[in-house]
């Protein structure tokens, strides 16, 4: 009998568990650590909460209706999605909003938009579009630098005004041409060469040499008191925490508590139980994307799960090294957890590909 290709999978109702699980937990965790904020700011507590939540009902909804639709149509328009974010990097460094020293926002109306979100998922299309279509020639070092350098424009102008987000770009591109072509010696040196890329960057601006002696030691700086007080609130939290909403460092000693510094709140909160209860909360969901990859006989839908892992697992490392100060300050978000809308959105449309992905993955039926 002739073999053909079937629709064989259906939803992961796992990872739609787990999203949902780290959706409810940033909500909650959120809202403790803002209301104060929000109350000084605003005079309303729930200012930043109701906000979240709006993107956050907006996110689930991306998220039902890319699960719905097949994966690979978004890798076909992906070319035009990777024009389009060089275009948004561009025009955010030229219209760009300032915000706490950081031209990371487009206004548009009555709502914010930061492109910088929106290059990371575009990034991941891009790459599976182009690796794809390699088909057998995806090895050798040349394959590695030419995919490599495909992703310098958006590296460069995402990474003008956003490190961290320049580096999370690299390193998925790092994981998923790994995937594509697992040779050690050849990926070291490619390794190697983005050290040195890294490296430059920092140099080139003073005060990303000025943030490396600050983490080196925070106590002889003034802007270093940021990241004393998540230490204080990470080490005054114990194993079970003060309670939710009950923290002290929330009210006003560590500054914009609710964004890259949410993660202190929650162990102050929670304590190390809760901490490690959230870390393994995203474990699990690394172990379920990396599940998907693995069971998926589709080389586009095994890369797609891949760089959505690659996306997660390197921002919550980054973002937890940034609290505990084992890495210097870089200004990146806790995904499901911090503040941001259009964070929320788009990690919300990842994980509706990596559904799409399960429920649209194809086998060979005889």
């Amino acid at each position: 009998m002739k073999a053909e290709l079937k629709q064989t999978g259906k939803t992961d109702t796992v990872l739609v568990a787990l999203v949902l699980i780290l959706v409810v937990f940033g909500l909650v965790a959120l809202f403790s650590a803002s209301e104060y904020n929000g109350r000084v700011r605003f005079h309303d507590s729930a200012y930043y909460f109701k906000k979240q939540l709006f993107a956050t009902a907006l996110g689930l909804l991306v998220m039902y209706l890319v699960a719905k639709t097949d994966y690979h149509l978004p890798v076909v328009l992906a070319p035009a999605a990777y024009l389009l974010s060089l275009l948004l990097s561009t025009a955010v460094l030229i219209f760009g909003q300032e915000i706490n020293g950081s031209r990371r926002w487009l206004n548009l109306g009555p709502l914010s938009f930061q492109p910088s979100e929106f290059s990371k998922m575009a990034v991941i299309l891009f790459l599976v579009w182009q690796i794809s279509r390699t088909k057998k020639k995806t090895t050798g070092f040349w394959f590695m630098a030419r995919t490599m350098l495909t992703l310098l424009p958006v590296v460069g102008l995402v990474g003008s005004n956003n490190l961290s987000t320049a580096v999370i770009i690299l390193g998925i591109g790092v994981v998923l041409i790994f995937v594509a072509n697992p040779r050690y010696l050849q990926f070291l040196a490619l390794g190697s060469a983005g050290i040195g890329f890294i490296a430059v960057f920092l140099a080139a601006e003073s005060y990303r040499l000025e943030r490396l002696a600050i983490w080196r030691d925070p106590e002889k700086y003034e802007k270093g008191f940021q990241t004393i007080q998540g230490l204080y609130a990470i080490g005054s939290g114990g194993i079970f925490g003060r309670g939710l909403g009950n923290s002290l460092q929330k009210l006003g000693f560590v500054p914009e508590a609710q964004n890259d510094m949410i993660f202190s709140i929650v162990c102050e909160e929670t304590g190390i139980f809760g901490a490690f209860l959230l870390i393994f909360l995203f474990v699990l969901l690394m172990w379920r994307l990396c599940v998907l990859a693995l069971d998926c006989r589709d080389l586009e839908g095994t890369l797609l799960c891949a760089g959505i892992m690659a996306h997660m697992a390197i921002q919550v490392i980054l973002n937890i090294a940034v609290v505990t100060n084992t890495i210097p300050n870089t200004g990146i978000t806790l995904p499901f957890v911090s503040y941001g809308g259009t964070s929320v959105v788009f990690l919300m449309g990842e994980m509706g590909l990596a559904l799409s992905v399960s429920s649209h993955r194809r086998g060979i039926i005889t």
